[in-house]
């Protein structure tokens, strides 16, 4: 009896699944139509409201735009001319403009890619071997360290040819020149370009942000880097890359419009500009995308931060700087450096100042001109600050591309992923840079002059010679990295300055305060350090009150490389890097008597150094004792000696090193004396900066002192003897390579050849004169 009615519900229910199951196949149609899966989850969450918001409005912009586009083209090809002002649309916060110059297709293609991150993009691919230009503003001794980071992390990821174009003032310029040359990275390029030189084109600009007149410079690209120079990355030094940075270079080809060569088009178009300017309304060009920015991620340009914070006019958010894309080109043809200096001038009339340097002049100039905007995807540039919408740019790892520490707290910013993004940084701020010396493969590029010099020099080793490493590692370029921490220092008006010269490794970072304690006077120390090292020596350093207020300490980082200690080279860093008329030769482990900066700078007048060729040898002492009441004169040290506080220096171990500065005859001196050059004689002294490099042949432990008064003696300086100064060495534990040296007889074997082949070239240097030191060995 229910059994009819049990059959027409089954066939209800039929139905209706029918007609469900065709509703779904129908929406699936039309969105992968559109390039989407519903299969698959978006790049970003958004609300189910806003796309089909952002659908209807896409929609009806394809049709304006279509209209627009063809009554565009038609004026244009009669009388070339502007002839319409662009049609505005919203999504979300940001206004926006499609561009007027792309078909049906791009049309709906440049919509999507305009529209909210959430849509996975189609992304376009760099040329394989393809070069790339980066170009970055860098100023100071900090923001080139942050650059080194920056640099690491592009490396890392790179398949393509770099070029990198750094705007520098002369500290920077200094410092990266000199790491990338010897960095050595195959197929990379570096430019420098004299932020001096282009001061005057923003230093009208009154600006409040801590960037200072370098954070306005990025308006000055087009004249600052060469013109057949036609796209460039422009990055902040506080950028660290995720992924492969020619997926960046690659979105250059998004940017749409194509450019007219007839020079009375580009003139009717720049004074269309500058008319329209002065008459306070919108610019429209017909040439379209020439900036790729992402969306700033706070609600900075919004203005409801606090009460009366009134910021520059932008579109909804604004943009961010710490990434642009600039087509080069395409902003020297529409005359940019006329138009970004008149909408300066106009909003400066009201705002009186930019807050965020030339983001701000970015921002006004983009909205009086949308259309020459392409926007980003947010995760090109994840804006790491405190209250930002940046956890929106990201729903997993791989999301990532680029992270920006855009706040003056940087790594202490607060973020709930704060902690993954800081490994991340620290994992390229720790990486071993040399590890990054790799070849691009497929990729031919022309290998610098250095870089064929090493190869050639390598060629010419014998590898089955016992001594093959050591030989290797005289002619190994080690990375360097000068002034790591920042240095100032002024020059002395009468000429006798003297800066303090020694190398340690990470050992020795103990005795850095006490020598700065001891010495007021400037110094250069090279460290000899692994990058992950050269980071704890950065937080020791200023974490340390005393060394955080000396800024005439130069610290020099030497990376390392190969299995030697290259200590005379890290001490040719140090010694190179004085900028004083004369050096004190020392090493890091000795603290030199209070007052003797004072005291070495007398003596050079008293001893007319400027005009005579003398070494003023400051007398070593030591202590076995950790902890030491240090002598404040010559009397109390004498007292010391006498009672077995203190000792000659390695009177025990090593007579010869230092028995030819005659410590009888220094005990009752009251006036400089003059001594012989003695085999092993290794004292400290003090020289004039154009000495003799020390020979860097000699490796780790063993003649590399020696090796240097040699070279002094066979050049005829006078070993003169100081009567009231002195030096005391402080105990610890032996180095690894002495350690090396007591127990391999290879080790000692290859260091006698050395000495050999050292004698053998004071000969041929020198002639006869260098004869006694052949003699003086051959007796030892």
């Amino acid at each position: 009896m229910h059994c009819p009615c049990r059959g027409k519900l089954k066939l209800l229910l039929a139905s209706l699944s029918f007609i469900v199951l065709l509703t779904w196949l129908y929406l699936l149609a039309g969105n992968l139509e559109n390039g989407r899966s519903l299969l698959l989850s978006p790049c970003v969450v958004e609300s189910t409201e806003a796309r089909l918001l952002e659908r209807d409005v896409l929609e009806s912009r394809v049709r304006e735009v279509e209209e627009e586009n063809r009554q565009i083209r038609l004026q244009l090809s009669q009388s070339q001319s502007l002839a319409a002002q662009p049609a505005e649309g919203n999504y979300g916060n940001q206004q926006w403009v499609a561009s007027a110059d792309t078909g049906p297709e791009d049309v709906e293609n440049t919509a999507e890619e305009r529209a909210n991150h959430s849509e996975c993009a189609r992304s376009p691919t760099a040329e394989k071997c393809e070069l790339i230009h980066v170009a970055c503003v860098c100023a100071g001794h900090n923001a080139s360290r942050d650059v080194v980071t920056l640099v690491k992390s592009i490396l890392f990821h790179r398949r393509n040819p770099l070029h990198f174009h750094f705007i520098t003032d002369t500290v920077a310029n200094q410092i990266l020149s000199t790491l990338f040359q010897s960095w050595m990275v195959p197929s990379v390029q570096v430019s420098f370009y004299d932020a001096d030189e282009l001061k005057s084109e923003v230093s009208w600009i009154p600006n409040k942000h801590y960037s200072g007149i370098y954070g306005l410079m990025k308006l000055t690209l087009t004249k600052a880097l060469p013109s057949d120079l036609s796209k460039v990355i422009v990055l902040d030094t506080d950028i660290t890359f995720a992924t492969d940075i020619a997926e960046l270079w690659a979105i250059f080809k998004k940017f749409t419009g194509n450019y007219s060569d007839d020079p009375s088009v580009l003139f009717h178009w720049t004074q269309s500009f500058v008319q329209r300017k002065r008459m306070n309304s919108v610019v429209f060009i017909p040439e379209k995308q020439v900036i790729g920015l992402v969306e700033n991620q706070s609600d900075w340009y919004l203005g409801n931060l606090w009460k009366n914070h009134k910021p520059w006019p932008a579109l909804g958010r604004g943009f961010n700087t710490g990434v642009i894309l600039l087509y080069l080109e395409r902003l020297r043809r529409i005359g940019w450096e006329q138009m970004w200096r008149l909408t300066a001038e106009k909003e400066l009339m009201s705002m009186l100042s930019t807050s965020l340097a030339d983001q701000d002049i970015f921002n006004a100039f983009i909205k009086q001109n949308p259309v020459l905007v392409h926007q980003l995807p947010c995760f090109w540039n994840v804006q790491l600050s405190d209250h930002t919408r940046s956890e929106q740019c990201y729903t997993e790892v791989s999301d990532l591309k680029v992270i920006h520490w855009n706040s003056p707290k940087k790594l202490r910013v607060k973020n709930k992923h704060v902690e993954f993004f800081r490994n991340l940084y620290l994992t390229f701020l720790e990486y071993d840079g040399n590890l990054l010396r790799r070849e691009l493969f497929g990729c031919p590029s022309q290998a610098s002059s250095e870089s064929t010099k090493l190869q050639n020099a390598l060629e010419e080793l014998d590898e089955d010679d016992q001594c093959y490493d050591f030989r290797r590692e005289r002619i190994m370029v080690h990375r360097v990295h000068l002034y790591f921490l920042q240095y100032e220092y002024t020059s002395t008006e009468d000429d006798t300055d003297i800066t303090l010269v020694a190398q340690l490794s990470m050992d020795r970072l103990q005795m850095l305060e006490a020598i700065c304690k001891h010495w007021e006077g400037p110094i250069s120390l090279a460290l000899y350090m692994s990058d992950a090292e050269a980071q704890q020596f950065l937080r020791y350093a200023q974490a340390s009150e005393v060394l955080k207020n000396r800024k005439n300490v130069g610290y020099h980082i030497v990376y390392k490389e190969g299995q030697f200690y290259p200590v005379n080279l890290v001490r040719n860093v140090a010694l190179h890097n004085a900028k004083t008329p004369y050096v004190f030769l020392t090493d890091i482990d000795f603290l030199p008597m209070y007052g003797l900066y004072d005291y070495l700078r007398k003596s050079i007048v008293h001893l007319d150094m400027a005009n005579t060729k003398k070494a003023l040898v400051v007398p070593a002492f030591e202590t076995l004792r950790y902890r030491l009441s240090f002598p404040k004169s010559k009397a109390e040290l004498l007292s010391m000696l006498d009672m077995g506080t203190l000792y000659t220096f390695r009177y025990h171990v090593w007579t010869k090193g230092h028995a030819p500065t005659n410590y009888a005859k220094w005990r009752t001196a009251t006036t400089p004396y003059k001594v012989e050059w003695e085999a092993d004689f290794e004292p400290y002294v003090v020289v004039r900066r154009d000495c003799p490099e020390y020979d860097q042949r000699f490796v780790g432990f063993g003649w590399n002192k020696v090796s240097h008064i040699m070279e002094l003696d066979a050049q005829e300086y006078d070993l003169i003897v100081l009567p009231n100064a002195f030096m005391i060495h402080m105990p610890h534990a032996p180095s690894f390579d002495i350690s090396k040296f007591r127990s391999s007889p290879g080790y000692r074997y290859c260091l006698t050849t050395l000495k050999d082949e050292f004698h053998q070239d004071l000969s041929r240097k020198y002639g006869s004169a260098a004869l006694k030191y052949l003699t003086a060995q051959r007796n030892i």
